[in-house]
């Protein structure tokens, strides 16, 4: 069994990092942390704390990423693209969720930003993309 921790973050794909952070820094006050590509899923990210929270801005680095298609879907519009919950054990977590016959885009888990394991359950699952994450302790 596993136990989700808290929502991680949230994911946002955008057009342009920089211009995306700019809003979150000059118009909310926030601070971005860094950003990282993250090549596997051929995205750049930037984290930007909240409090227990972060947001997670995305921009595809290539045109066959999850993010450019996000992007084309919605003609160019930046939006929340996924939901990450933090989960303790995420190999316990899979191995539930497959037992219980849950949808999963990843079956074992993979390289995240921040060097956290990640994985996927497929949208159709539950209507919104949902990231499992377990970060490094």
């Amino acid at each position: 069994m596993f136990k989700i921790e808290c929502v991680d973050h949230i994911g946002i794909a955008v057009p342009d990092l920089a211009e995306a952070k700019k809003f979150y820094e000059d118009m909310l006050g926030l601070t971005c942390t860094g950003e990282e590509v993250v090549a596997e899923q051929k995205v750049k990210t930037a984290f930007i704390p909240t409090g227990e929270a972060e947001i997670e801005l995305l921009e595809a680095t290539a045109p066959d990423s999850p993010i450019a298609k996000y992007l084309e879907k919605n003609g160019g519009r930046q939006g929340i693209q996924h939901i990450a919950l933090r989960v303790d054990d995420i190999e316990a977590a899979l191995a539930d969720l497959k037992e219980k016959g849950v949808r999963m885009i990843d079956e074992k888990p993979r390289y995240g930003a921040g060097g956290s394991s990640i994985a996927f359950v497929h949208p159709k699952a539950s209507g919104v993309l949902v990231e499992l994450c377990q970060r490094k302790k």
